[in-house]
């Protein structure tokens, strides 16, 4: 989790990345717990980010996380890359530090 000199107590919100639907959770590193917020589901690309964005603005999150679709081998999934965009989106937009998360045998 995180490393030496980090915050031990970090909000961290999690991206399950899908082109038609964007499910977003809520976790504390502190209290190790977590929670399913919302499932976004709209076809605009600014209606989504502005559905994070209000997300955001609620929970103050030192960090998200993206799930980041691999096969069983590990090599990166034909979503992969649009997962990563996504993240990279999400830094760029909000200023949060993105990190992704195999999702190898998630369901």
């Amino acid at each position: 989790m995180p490393e030496e000199g980090k915050r031990k107590d970090l909000t961290v919100m999690a991206f399950d990345y899908g082109t038609r639907r964007i499910g977003v959770a809520i976790g504390n590193t502190l209290s190790k717990s977590g929670q399913a917020l919302k499932t976004i589901e709209e076809s605009s690309e600014d209606i989504r980010f502005r559905a994070i964005e209000l997300l955001i603005k609620e929970w103050q999150p030192n960090q998200l996380v993206v799930g980041l679709p691999c096969h069983p081998d590990g090599a990166e999934h034909e979503m992969s890359a649009k997962a990563r965009r996504f993240g990279n989106q999400l830094h760029g937009r909000f200023g949060v530090p993105v990190d992704w998360v195999d999702e190898r045998y998630s369901s």
